[in-house]
């Protein structure tokens, strides 16, 4: 069972409100997803990939893979196969295993330790979010390198993870390295939608899976004010709660000659007006105080060193939302801090009308929101929606899972609030600790809040420690970047987010 509900983009979000097909006609999601790489190229061209690859070569030919999932999964059967045949001529033992969606697959790797120790299990997905073609500077799949940059949809999110990843464990692997433990590398489908993510394999092969510790894509590696230097250097130990909430408006229909004050879509654009610049109260939980006290420490930028230590010693929440405030303002990654901040809610898919001279009767807007975990409740947030719109005649419905009523899905949301973060007493995070000293020795390292989700709640619902890293330094044009236009992150951060990763590896080996 999921957590959360899987995310609704809008081809599905439409469909379920009852929008017909010409909403979609020449839009950005019109047409599907290509199984191979633009301009008709083989998404094999070349042959297996040797073992020796570098991590912008490899890169690049993950990024020539279109895994774009729309809602209801991705193809990424031809990327699994080049993934396998990369791991083959290592000499590494890797499977696929088909979902009942065609050509949308999962891929095992697992290189064999030395003990029964449980096993250490890489997670990173293979789809990625679709693209707006027309508001990118280069081809989202030629993996173009411009400027010292590298640019591609998944880029950052998260092939040029993956790619750090299994570069860094091949170079140990053609050393000859041997680990303590099993480890295994799952490129995982339906990360970003759809019913056959990690959730389906963990019920289904759980045994190919089951590990003792997991790390996926999270934490942030920031840099300084002049976006090179590195500074903060963080490891998620816990994902915000993911809920969505569906604001709807009915009005009269009738013909668009002869507007009406009862119109649905003037409903709801009051509505949105209404809570567009509104902010949840600040939460500070222990996580993030930590998060936010490191920061402190690390800043090269004494205003906001000031800022932040207001906002930690606040003593009430208007000092603390005044300090919030600064901190917004003095950070240079603005939008991340105010995410960590509070819960956040987001305009993600509008459906209304259906035919220019038709006023429709209904107008729905859906808003995805991010709790943070023992800050807000949910049903909390919930609530404080529906009063400031109390007198705007619109409803406020949380999207639960299907069939479920909005107690149920609020007690599942409680729960998913409640639970703890993962421990800082594992051999992996002491790893992570590790390899960030050697490879940022200038910088701070902390456990952090990831802003976002991952597919790591298979594993941290039994118990099992999970954190997230995406391993190389980012500014916030790149950190804006990730699920928008022009992704992309520099070659070097990528070679010394490699090099990051191949220590933490290191300290597994034992021959």
């Amino acid at each position: 069972m999921h957590d959360s509900p899987p995310p609704v983009t809008r081809r599905t979000f439409l469909h379920r409100t009852g929008a017909g097909a010409v909403l979609l006609a020449g839009g950005v999601l019109a047409g599907g997803t290509a199984a191979a790489a633009p301009g008709g190229r083989s998404a094999l061209a070349g042959g297996p990939a040797p073992a020796g690859l570098d991590p912008l070569a490899l890169l690049k030919k993950m990024l020539s893979f279109d895994t774009q999932n729309f809602g209801e999964g991705g193809v990424t059967r031809p990327y699994a196969e080049m993934l396998k045949a990369v791991w083959g001529s290592a000499g590494v033992p890797a499977e696929i295993i088909p979902t009942p969606k065609k050509d949308n697959v999962h891929l095992v790797a697992r290189i064999e330790g030395t003990t029964a120790a449980p096993p250490l299990l890489l997670l990173g997905h293979s789809d990625v979010v679709p693209v707006e073609r027309d508001k990118w500077s280069v081809d989202p799949f030629a993996g173009v390198v411009r400027d010292g940059e590298v640019y591609g949809r998944g880029a950052l999110d998260m092939k040029g993870a993956n790619s750090a990843n299994i570069s860094a464990l091949l170079r140990h692997v053609k050393e000859g390295a041997k680990f303590d433990r099993d480890i295994i590398v799952l490129t995982d489908c339906d990360e970003e939608a759809g019913q056959y993510g990690s959730h389906w394999l963990a019920e289904n092969h759980w045994d190919k899976i089951n590990a003792g510790m997991v790390l996926t894509e999270g934490g942030w590696f920031l840099a300084q004010k002049d976006r090179r230097t590195p500074m903060l250097i963080t490891v998620t130990r816990q994902d915000k709660v993911y809920f969505n909430l569906d604001l709807v408006a009915d009005g009269t229909a009738t013909h668009s000659s002869k507007p009406n004050p009862d119109s649905a879509i003037a409903k709801l654009s009051r509505a949105v007006t209404d809570i567009d610049t509104w902010l949840a109260p600040v939460t500070l939980t222990p996580v993030t105080r930590e998060y936010f006290g490191a920061l402190a420490k690390a800043t090269d930028d004494r205003p906001l060193e000031r800022a932040l230590r207001l906002l930690l010693s606040a003593r009430s929440q208007q000092a603390r939302e005044r300090a919030a405030a600064l901190v917004v303002k003095r950070s240079s990654y603005p939008w991340l801090h105010q995410a960590l901040l509070r819960t956040t809610h987001a305009f993600v898919i509008e459906d209304a009308g259906y035919k220019e001279n038709v006023i429709p009767s209904k107008a729905t807007l859906r808003v995805n929101c991010r709790g943070v975990p023992g800050g807000q409740r949910p049903r909390d947030f919930l609530a404080a929606i529906r009063r400031r719109l109390a007198d705007r005649d619109v409803a406020v419905k949380l999207a639960g899972n299907p069939g479920e009523s909005e107690e149920d899905a609020l007690k599942r949301l409680d729960e998913t609030w409640g639970k703890a973060p993962s421990s800082l007493d594992s051999p992996l995070f002491e790893a992570i600790g590790d390899a960030a000293a050697k490879t940022y020795p200038d910088a701070v390292f902390a456990p952090a809040l990831f802003e976002a989700g991952t597919s790591l709640s298979p594993w941290t619902s039994k118990g099992v420690p999970g954190y997230g890293v995406y391993p190389y330094v980012v500014d916030n044009d790149q950190l804006i970047a990730m699920h928008g236009n022009d992704e992309r992150i520099t070659v070097e951060a990528l070679k010394q987010g490699t090099e990051f990763m191949y220590r933490l590896f290191g300290r597994f080996r034992v021959g």
